[in-house]
């Protein structure tokens, strides 16, 4: 069956314009999970479903989506029952035929419902939000996760956020990375900041633990393009431009103290390519503890990556006042520094 290209990052209000400069700053924040396209559901017919309409089986047996949005991905051809592909939303089913259903982003699953939830917010003006986001917490929906997430929660906050691309959101931190997350307010504000973050000019750095202790140079400037792993399409890599697709990435990584099992470390982001603190980790020989996607594993409590947003600086868009914020290891995090006894009162 063939896969739509996303739409996940399309608003009320329309994708950010497409170009070089608005590519780099809508790219996934640094640890943001790759979002793949599409999520295959596999169903069977019941016997209660004998006889039915196919939009309204559906609706029977994928519950947690409107069933019109299941017609529209009838109608598009996302929908394979007994191996052949049904695009009448009146076709008639019968007990034990056997199918499955893509679900991918369609405008309607843009139209986001809010939900409630606790933000924690650091500075709020009536231009941007800056928020402490905790691990675990999604960004954006995404196949797999469509509701529950940060986005959801903005919309909640903000009912003016339904009017902004991504309710105002210009980059990501993914599920596993906490930290500072700055949110526009207003679409001059987003379009500033998209632009601002293109050109370089925001300051984002994290604080990480990785494993082994460190040796050599206190400070080291990693250059080394990233792409897709074509080994596994589910990673990134440090890449061969001649031979692989990829983009070029630059992270200046600072020990901040070292222990015999691990280090502490500042990695401040020169770009922001998909998991490029991981992944240049990983490269020189310190994965991130928790982090089995790139060689990490469980260690002083972590099981999730130990990456932290700690700290933002930017010209504020429209005051243009100089602006910083900061944010405090989360509990997990100070408690795995204490168990190594790991200082990382120099960031």
């Amino acid at each position: 069956m063939k896969q739509l290209p996303s739409i996940i990052s399309t608003g009320p209000s329309g994708p950010i314009p497409e170009g070089p400069e608005s590519a780099e700053a809508a790219e996934l924040e640094e640890g943001a999970d790759p979002i793949e396209p599409s999520e295959l559901r596999p169903f069977t017919i019941d016997a209660a479903q004998h006889g039915q309409r196919l939009d309204r089986a559906l609706a029977a047996l994928v519950p947690e989506f409107s069933r019109s949005y299941l017609q529209q991905l009838i109608e598009a051809g996302a929908v394979e029952l007994q191996g052949r592909t049904l695009k009448k939303v009146s076709a008639a089913v019968k007990a034990g035929q056997a199918g499955r259903i893509e679900l991918r982003p369609t405008p309607q699953s843009q139209a986001f419902r809010p939900e409630a939830m606790d933000i924690v917010t650091v500075h709020e003006d009536e231009h941007l939000r800056i928020i402490d986001k905790p691990a675990g917490l999604v960004v954006h929906p995404a196949p797999g996760h469509w509701s529950g997430t940060l986005l959801n929660g903005l919309l909640a906050l903000d009912p003016k956020a339904v009017l902004l691309p991504r309710a105002g959101i210009v980059h990501r931190l993914d599920r596993d990375t906490s930290g500072l997350m700055v949110v526009a307010r207003t679409r001059a504000a987003m379009d500033a900041m998209v632009a601002l973050i293109a050109a370089r000019e925001v300051k984002r750095q994290y604080l990480a633990i990785g494993h082994k202790p460190w040796e050599g140079a206190a400070a080291r400037q990693v250059d080394a393009p990233i792409g897709r792993d074509p080994r596994n399409r589910l990673r990134m890599a440090v890449v061969d431009l001649e031979r692989h697709a990829g983009k070029t990435a630059r992270t200046l990584i600072e020990r901040l103290d070292s222990h015999s099992e691990g280090c502490a470390v500042r990695c401040t982001l020169e770009t922001g390519r998909t998991h490029q603190i991981r992944v240049h980790m990983a490269s020189i020989g310190h994965p991130l503890v928790g982090d089995a996607l790139y060689g990490g594993a469980p260690a002083v409590g972590l099981s999730r990556q130990a990456l932290h947003a700690f700290r933002l600086a930017f010209v504020h868009p429209v005051t243009q006042a100089p602006t910083e914020f900061r944010s405090a290891p989360p509990a997990d995090l100070a408690q795995a520094l204490q168990t190594w006894g790991l200082d990382y009162n120099r960031a």
